[in-house]
């Protein structure tokens, strides 16, 4: 991100009300999600099991695996300044009757068909988002408004957290107390729909010069039906030139199986705070709040350790020594099962998760052709997190309530060693196939 170019990003107008109906949206999302997590694992009226937790999490997930190639389809027909009004003001609704939901005190299918539907409505406000950014800034700052809007966005999401926490503080965290900060997150939501009414009607499209506009303007345009069946077919067609690609294949593969693993230790790290670590459920919050946080850590010290060391050994190599380094802290730090080693090895693996990410999603951008990229980051999108909430749904089979579960850890610990030495096996008997001499790209994806 070139910070020299935002001063005159943000004094495009148009940009600025954009960016406040994300910052509002996503503001309103932390303080939503601390909700629906102090209800349904932190609350004093019941008890966390791992089941509630995979379901939870299947239904967090769920909107962004499924339906995230889908919504470009209907991003592309609808009006988008629409959308972006629209759309809060339907979650706000939602919102209130999954707090009505709360307020009887149910977490049962109603709660959780609630929650998948505000979250799926919000799959379609985030592209709505991405494409209109086009609209409101010159091209050649696409990349730096991107950038800023996309990280500013995460980081308001944990401001929304923490107001959810006070607001959590402020009304109790009983049934009663979760109904109210839902109540003011719908408010939240109106807030952000306000913001976009600001946008002119007309100019964040789709417009009749684009390639898929609105359906009554082009009369030729295919049907919605005929739009998601392509869909499809580009998934598959996209499968099929990675099967083409050993390494990116294999970059595919390992960031597969690493969110699948990293998917039962953060299971283990929600029944481990709720039941294990603290004594009350507030508490049980606030050492879990403490976790995603050194985590989060990890994640900045990955993207400032990984570019460096990747200039100094490959990709596949570094991905290799993340794997170990997940596999060492686990046995070395979370077998104890204490509340110290157990956020030290969060962080470890917080640094091997966002440093094996960096180093796909760059072996991918490399050795995928232009062509194929959307499609090949669609089927990365749904296995990303597919694998993630299909961990969750296992171990919610044989992990007990209180997430201390001696051979499961030692599993995952063995499965990392394993991977570590399988992936850096098969990338270096791959790489004679990754050679692209056109491209001037060496073995391994990068430039020589």
């Amino acid at each position: 991100m070139k910070a020299a170019e935002l001063p005159a990003i943000l004094r495009g107008r148009d940009f600025r009300r954009l960016y406040g109906t994300r910052l509002a949206s996503q503001l309103t999302d932390g303080v939503f999600q601390v909700a629906l997590a102090g209800y349904v694992f932190f609350s004093p009226e019941r008890q966390t099991t791992a089941a509630k937790a995979a379901a939870a999490f299947a239904v967090t997930l769920l909107p962004y695996s499924a339906l995230g190639p889908f919504a470009g389809v209907f991003i592309d027909r609808w009006r988008r300044r629409q959308i972006l009004v629209w759309t809060p003001v339907l979650r706000a609704v939602l919102v209130l009757l999954v707090a009505g939901v709360a307020a009887a005190g149910r977490d049962g299918p109603a709660l959780f068909v609630g929650v998948l539907v505000v979250l799926g409505v919000n799959r379609f406000f985030l592209a709505a988002l991405s494409a209109a950014l086009p609209h409101v800034v010159r091209r050649d700052h696409l990349v730096t408004a991107n950038a800023f809007s996309v990280t500013s966005g995460t980081v308001i999401a944990f401001v929304g957290g923490g107001i959810g926490y006070l607001l959590r503080r402020v009304f109790g965290a009983g049934d009663g107390g979760t109904a109210l900060i839902l109540v003011s997150a719908a408010g939240m939501f109106l807030v952000a729909g306000i913001i976009a009414t600001r946008l002119p009607r007309q100019l964040l499209g789709p417009h009749p010069s684009e390639d898929a506009v609105v359906p009554d303007t082009r009369p030729n345009a295919p049907r919605i039906t005929e739009a998601l069946g392509g869909v499809v077919d580009g998934l598959v067609d996209g499968a099929r030139h990675l099967a083409q690609r050993p390494q990116a294949a294999l970059a595919l593969g390992a960031i597969a199986f690493h969110r699948f693993l990293y998917g039962v230790i953060l299971i283990m790290t929600l029944l481990l705070c709720r039941n294990h670590f603290a004594d009350d459920p507030d508490a049980g919050l606030e050492t879990f709040a403490v976790m995603l946080g050194l985590t989060g850590a990890g994640y900045f010290t990955a993207a400032l350790i990984t570019p460096p060391v990747v200039r100094r050994i490959s990709k596949q190599a570094w991905v290799s020594w993340l794997l170990t380094a997940a596999a060492l802290s686990l046995l070395g730090l979370g077998l104890p099962f204490t509340e110290r080693s157990w956020a030290a090895a969060g962080f470890v693996l917080g640094v091997a998760s966002q440093g094996v990410k960096l180093c796909v999603d760059t072996t991918l951008q490399e050795t995928i052709d232009d062509a194929y990229r959307g499609r090949v980051f669609a089927v990365y999108d749904m296995l990303f997190n597919a694998m993630f909430a299909a961990a969750a749904a296992a171990a919610a089979t044989w992990l007990p309530s209180d997430g201390r579960a001696e051979i499961t850890l030692l599993a995952v610990t063995a499965a990392y060693a394993a991977g570590a030495v399988a992936y850096r096996t098969a990338t270096s008997r791959a790489r004679l196939y990754s050679f692209n001499p056109a491209q001037g790209h060496s073995p391994d994806g990068s430039q020589p």
